[in-house]
């Protein structure tokens, strides 16, 4: 099976420091609907591996992260692709759950429900929780410059052989290469 992992905030769509509380407030990042529409157009499972402290934190509720997610889901469709499934945390940061990234406990969740192994598997962010997550699964980390990932890149410490790119649209055509 191929599979692709994906951050939502920062790599689909535009992050916010104060949170993406609402439908209203959530914008995809040109050219990463088409992106996903092509990863799944060539035989890719789309996963997306999120996490939402806002929910934790009382900023936004499940009904509002379920309209953000049909937003995402409907533009996707309308692009001719699909997202397989969403994996969130909804923790705060300081809850100590295993499921925040960087802890390994979303992508051990997606690698059991899609009965795969994360070895090699594309994992695309824009933070180095993301990365390190990928790293630490054995799954390829991929950093794109949208979101946190220019200060992401200008801080360092990237897991080694991490992969650096524009955009979703441009990791996408690498993974498709």
């Amino acid at each position: 099976m191929k599979l692709v992992i994906l951050d939502r905030d920062g790599v689909i769509n535009y992050d916010s420091k104060q949170f993406i509380k609402s439908p209203a407030e959530w914008r995809p990042i040109p050219g990463s609907i088409e992106a996903i529409a092509k990863l799944s157009q060539a035989g890719y499972r789309v996963v997306l591996a999120t996490n939402q402290s806002g929910i934790g934190r009382g900023l936004f509720d499940m009904d509002t992260l379920n309209a953000i997610h049909d937003k995402m889901h409907r533009a996707v469709q309308a692009a001719g692709g699909r997202i397989d499934a969403i994996f969130y945390c909804p923790h705060p940061i300081d809850a100590g759950c295993r499921c925040r990234k960087p802890m390994p406990g979303m992508f051990e969740r997606i690698a059991s429900c899609f009965n795969v192994d994360l070895t090699g598997t594309p994992a695309v962010g824009d933070s180095l929780r993301d990365l390190h997550v990928a790293a630490a699964m054995r799954a390829r980390p991929l950093l794109v410059l949208t979101g946190k990932g220019t200060q992401t890149m200008a801080e360092g410490g990237l897991p080694e052989g991490t992969l650096v790119f524009a955009d979703l649209a441009a990791a996408t055509d690498h993974i498709l290469s």
